[in-house]
């Protein structure tokens, strides 16, 4: 039974995450650039909550690398840092490669009952249009395999990189063809696990993160550029 306490306590919680999800959806779709700077009383004015929700809402996203902390007089959009970005690309593949030659050690009927989910649904099904989801369901098949390797620290590290790399990695599926090559590859990358062909998976993978990998900052960029466009008009 909900209780007058418990949903007076739940509410700055749900006031909090309301925030969080609109500011972050500002700082994906470009509302908010990187380098903007703003206040707490703004935000709050603009959402019409107090500022201890805001505050609460923008303490997470800077410990999730989306904005920071201005000199203490105001909070600033993270300017993007593509080193930064790129050195959590190689910490991705490295992690996932890893995963890769663990699961081709693993009897080969044992590695099929871990991914039989993702090759009924990559190998199996017809492929998607909506590149919001296909962003979704790709991040979950390279979880996936990261946790089917069987290592916990490796998938709790791995998940806190996904989230990191969020912000351009779903610009990948913005475009047709690089939806159509998502599901070509990953079936690639599954069919050389299912064959306990280690190298060849590995390398197939690398490939496949590289060329997301310069995708991403390409579209980024050029969406930069459109959003700046956009607010000088």
């Amino acid at each position: 039974m909900t209780t007058a306490a418990t949903r007076g306590k739940a509410r700055p919680e749900a006031l909090a995450e309301r925030v969080y999800q609109a500011l972050k959806n500002d700082i994906f779709e470009f509302r908010l650039m990187p380098g903007d700077r703003f206040s707490e009383n703004a935000i709050a004015e603009r959402l019409s909550v107090s500022r201890t929700p805001v505050r609460q809402a923008l303490f997470r996203l800077e410990r999730e690398g989306y904005v920071e902390v201005w000199f203490r007089s105001g909070w600033q959009v993270r300017p993007f840092d593509f080193a930064w970005f790129d050195e959590l690309y190689d910490l991705r593949t490295v992690l996932e490669c890893e995963a890769l030659r663990r699961l081709c050690a693993l009897p080969a009927a044992r590695c099929a009952s871990l991914l039989r989910d993702q090759q009924q649904f990559w190998c199996g099904q017809p492929p998607l249009s909506d590149g919001k989801s296909v962003s979704l369901l790709d991040e979950a098949f390279h979880q996936a395999l990261v946790v089917a390797a069987g290592n916990q620290q490796m998938a709790l590290v791995h998940a806190e990189l996904t989230e990191k790399i969020r912000i351009i990695r779903r610009l990948d599926f913005t475009r047709d063809d690089r939806i159509a090559a998502t599901y070509h590859e990953h079936a690639l990358i599954l069919g050389a696990v299912f064959r306990q062909q280690s190298e060849e998976a590995q390398q197939i993978l690398t490939d496949h993160i590289a060329v997301s990998r310069a995708e991403v900052r390409n579209i980024t960029l050029h969406r930069l550029q459109q959003a700046r466009l956009q607010t000088t008009d």
